[in-house]
């Protein structure tokens, strides 16, 4: 059994708008899945802010028990019977674990080794790490394999968008591993732009106010589908003299709304929905759960359109 005190703390992505490119750097997919620590043999699960995933993934766990005690991290990733990566199929384990007639099965997509055995090998460099895990991996079980890893741009923006999966690029450069957003690692996602209504305003002050944002349904009413980033004050000065409060006392929607399942609820001020603006996000329709996977950002005010104009949510 390994002594270092589990789980340990992650090495953490800085967000960038260009696909990072250097001489020195790795470029991996970034899966949309959920991030997970594993100390194999005793067949241990983490998320990455602790929770044990163990019971929830009993099949992975099962897995992990047949490999040398090494610690892991990766990317837990529900692929259907299709071959299509669904995130949102990851959420039906919670509480459960793994149920017969399941419709997906879930993986361990590895990029990054911390310990073998009593040995720690985050000091070491990612060069160093990467062919170890390799090695560690290569009779390893099926359901837990190596990212794959590049540092032609070329060919790693042809990762991007397969399996309806992989929804950007991380890249990494030839140092140790490093807890939190100091690790040097960068995390590029492809986005899409598209238009949503404004449902509502939220927030305390003005630099932190987000809109929530909503889509037509076929009966006609509107389906909130996200929570934006905080409006840029440019944007915020032409909302200003545009949005119109419905008179409503303040509302809430679900956490799920504004970001992952079992995130706070969100309180907003209800407007009126005739204002549309440009959105930028990283799906190009609101697919799980009925809204967006990560808060879009308001790019601007589309005063030539309409809520009538947008196309229906089912």
């Amino acid at each position: 059994m390994t002594s270092l005190s589990l789980p340990l703390p992650l090495a953490l992505c800085r967000s960038v708008l260009e696909v990072p490119s250097g001489a020195d750097l790795s470029l991996e997919p970034k899966f949309d899945g959920w991030r997970c620590q594993v100390l194999t043999r005793a067949g241990r699960l983490w998320s990455r802010h602790g929770t044990d995933l163990t019971g929830p993934f009993g099949d992975i766990a099962r897995a992990a028990r047949a490999m040398p005690e090494c610690v892991l991290d990766g990317e837990l990733v529900a692929v259907l019977n299709s071959g299509v990566v669904a995130f949102s199929r990851l959420q039906s384990r919670s509480g459960r674990g793994p149920r017969r007639g399941e419709d997906f099965t879930v993986h361990l997509a590895v990029f990054d080794l911390l310990a073998v055995g009593d040995t720690d090998w985050r000091p070491r460099r990612y060069q160093e790490r990467r062919q170890r895990l390799l090695e560690v991996l290569e009779e390893g079980p099926a359901l837990i394999r190596p990212v794959p890893a590049t540092s032609d741009v070329e060919h790693a923006l042809r990762w991007v968008g397969s399996l309806g999966g992989i929804e950007g690029l991380v890249a990494k450069p030839n140092l140790p591993y490093i807890a939190g957003r100091s690790s040097g690692w960068l995390k590029w996602r492809r986005t899409h732009t598209s238009e949503a209504a404004v449902l509502g305003i939220s927030g305390q002050t003005p630099a932190t106010q987000c809109l929530v944002l909503g889509l037509p349904r076929a009966d006609g009413r509107m389906r909130a589908v996200g929570v934006s980033l905080p409006v840029a004050r440019a944007v915020r000065r032409v909302l200003a003299s545009l949005l119109q409060p419905t008179g409503d006392a303040t509302a809430t929607l679900p956490g799920t709304v504004g970001g992952l399942p079992g995130a706070a609820p969100v309180s907003y001020l209800p407007v009126v929905a005739s204002i549309v603006v440009e959105i930028e996000a990283d799906q190009e329709r609101p697919v799980e759960f009925g809204r967006f996977r990560h808060r879009p950002r308001v790019l601007r005010v589309r005063g030539d359109m309409t809520a009538s104009d947008l196309p229906t949510e089912g």
